[in-house]
């Protein structure tokens, strides 16, 4: 519209009253920045409905909202803190289908990879392309690490391999030659360079009981010494975190006694039993024994059937407690010489951590359940092993 008013305009402005002309007291508004004079509309209920519906785009776009602007504010309100070092110990962290960058960044933060989302964030420049698949990252990486690792598809984990708690070394062996493209000889030459598996000095060149249970990622070039030194490196993970040094301190034990004394948990104990077993192996280690029948005896099934090679519950005769080996715990009083399988977290936990008690002897009464009962002299577990054979003799399970 032109600005340029025309004659009839002007006439009708000069035309009209002053009284129509003079500011009044209603046209006030000392809010309008354009001067000290507004003439006000009449539309009071249009602008009382723009209100409303504005009020309610916001709630609405809020509920709709919900949870994404939630991550988003945490995500980038957060402090870009970062670590500095290369990281240690193993994380296998997936992305999924779907998942964005900030999701990704979310989830690294969440499996402590690395410190904070935007730090992420910066490390990717706006960049994705980062592919599905599983990774195998490290605890406490710097984001540009982690990034790196995750933007190059040759990274992506190829073949997966669980290993449960309680195996020995050859029956890990077994599942890495079965699960990936390596031999059972190639992990055995693998294992003789005990130098190069990061072994813990108290092991003594042993690595049985330090390929650490988990489940692991192993990547298209890793060969069978990279895959046995992540499992000791998950170890030394798992050390750290429950302070496997300071804990055994306290215990009044070495380290290597202390992951020996997880083993015989790991291999006798289930669930809430494990510290109970461990405070069994203490009181038989450290108390007095002699009163009890036990002369700082061990008596572990478990170690005579390490010593004899055979694998999981065998019953113990009384012809196999006479083998000649340092495992044979009924033969040697004290701890065996070594871990005779690989013990997960719970059972290092319960090593470093004996339930209170005066236990000296533990019979499991049920094999199928695993219940299993404790007791302080010997009379009660002569009861104790009286109902085990009595379960045996209505059961196939012995």
């Amino acid at each position: 519209m032109s600005h340029e008013a025309n004659e009839y305009d002007v006439e009708q402005a000069q035309g009209e009253s002053a009284e129509a002309t003079a500011p009044q007291e209603s046209d006030y508004d000392p809010y309008y920045l354009g001067g000290s004079r507004k003439k006000k509309t009449r539309g009071g209920f249009s602008g009382c409905l723009a209100v409303l519906v504005a009020l309610i785009v916001v709630v609405g776009g809020a509920a709709v909202l919900g949870t994404k602007g939630f991550h988003y504010l945490k995500d980038h309100l957060q402090n870009s803190a970062d670590y500095s070092g290369p990281g240690h110990g193993q994380v296998l962290f997936e992305v999924k289908k779907g998942d964005s960058t900030s999701a990704i960044g979310r989830n690294l933060k969440n499996q402590g990879v690395v410190a904070s989302v935007d730090a992420f964030l910066g490390a990717a420049g706006g960049h994705t392309g980062i592919q599905v698949g599983f990774y195998q990252l490290k605890k406490k990486m710097a984001a540009d690490d982690a990034y790196k690792l995750l933007s190059n598809p040759d990274n992506i984990v190829t073949d997966t391999v669980t290993i449960p708690e309680g195996l020995r070394v050859t029956d890990i062996v077994a599942i890495l030659s079965d699960k990936t493209k390596f031999s059972t000889e190639d992990f055995q030459t693998a294992l003789e360079d005990t130098s190069a598996l990061g072994l813990p000095s108290y092991a003594n060149g042993n690595p049985e009981g330090y390929l650490f249970p988990s489940t692991y990622g192993f990547g298209p070039k890793e060969q069978p010494a990279d895959m046995l030194k992540d499992m000791v490196d998950r170890w030394h993970q798992a050390a750290d975190e429950d302070n496997l040094v300071a804990g055994a301190r306290k215990v009044g034990k070495t380290p290597a006694e202390v992951m020996t004394i997880a083993s015989l948990v790991q291999a006798e104990g289930r669930g809430d039993d494990m510290p109970k077993v461990s405070r069994v192996i203490y009181n038989r280690l450290d108390g007095p024994g002699s009163k009890q029948g036990t002369n700082g005896l061990l008596q572990i099934d478990a170690t005579v059937n390490f010593a004899l090679n055979r694998k999981g519950v065998v019953a113990v005769t009384t012809d196999d407690t006479h083998v000649d080996s340092p495992y044979n715990t009924y033969a040697n009083p004290g701890l065996p010489p070594g871990p005779i399988n690989s013990p997960g977290d719970d059972a290092i936990k319960a090593a470093l951590n004996p339930a209170d008690g005066n236990w000296y002897y533990y019979v499991t009464v049920n094999l199928r359940t695993g219940e299993t009962k404790f007791a302080h002299t010997f009379a009660e577990f002569q009861q104790y092993n009286a109902e085990y054979h009595q379960y045996c003799e209505t059961s196939d399970a012995c």
